[in-house]
């Protein structure tokens, strides 16, 4: 099956748009991924810690040697390039060619070797690609059909390997600092980046994860300190940012 045949697509074309029109900025720290740029100590945190947990490597500088990773919505490459670097096998998929190009040559330039594709995640799965870890960080909220979309990621994970997501929670919260604070007030973000509509529970995510025959293991919330503007990984709060692990049998 070719990409084409592939059906149903989970692509919103807006929201790809989006993220096309900015692309040049996926590596300028203070440009308009600077939350991510923000956040990604943070998350590289979290996805270590379960990946060393659950295949049992050695933290370090080779931590990831052997594994295949795949990351769907990899943007400009700003988690891609870690786990590459930490020794995996990573590709990237992503829907907006422009990203494509910038991670590319940005993985040109330091020297790492990952293989970038503008590709779905549903195309990916019917031709039968797995990996040992899924990768899917601050993406579920934009795309167009989520059970469809996280069919696919499950279908991407190998027997015994894991998915990783994250994204943020449909609560009053996430609508005051997401949507007000990040996007009107201090304009980290381009207004509209994001649909408060669209964001998901921790409860709403882990059943649609739960259908598609995978078990969550894990799950944290992702805290920023508003003065320091640093995250944390926190237990109990996952009302805005959190991230989570799903296992498959």
């Amino acid at each position: 099956m070719t990409d084409a045949d592939f059906a149903p697509t989970t692509i919103d074309a807006q929201e790809v748009a989006k993220f096309e029109a900015i692309s040049a900025e996926w590596w300028d720290p203070d440009g308009k991924f600077k939350p991510l740029h923000l956040m990604n100590p943070c998350r590289l945190d979290y996805i270590l810690n379960q990946i060393v947990g659950q295949f049992g490597t050695q933290p370090g500088r080779s931590a990831l040697a052997g594994l295949s990773v795949v990351d769907v919505g990899s943007g400009g490459g700003l988690i891609a390039e870690p786990m590459a670097r930490l020794g995996a096998k990573v590709t990237g998929l992503e829907a907006a060619v422009g990203n494509v190009a910038v991670a590319s040559a940005h993985a040109a330039t330091m020297g790492l070797t990952i293989d970038y594709q503008v590709r779905t995640a549903e195309a990916a799965a019917a031709d039968g690609d797995q990996f040992d870890v899924v990768l899917a960080l601050e993406i579920v909220e934009h795309v167009a059909d989520v059970p469809s979309f996280i069919e696919a990621l499950a279908t991407l994970v190998r027997p015994g390997g894991l998915l990783i997501m994250s994204t943020l929670s449909r609560t009053a919260k996430s609508w005051v600092g997401a949507i007000v604070g990040a996007e009107r007030i201090l304009r980290w973000l381009p207004v509209g980046t994001h649909d408060w509509n669209k964001f998901l529970t921790p409860e709403e995510l882990e059943a649609a994860i739960a259908v598609a025959g995978l078990e969550v293991v894990d799950s944290k919330g992702m805290v920023l300190n508003p003065v320091s503007r640093d995250w944390s990984l926190n237990d109990t709060d996952l009302s805005m940012n959190y991230i989570l692990t799903a296992e498959k049998a």
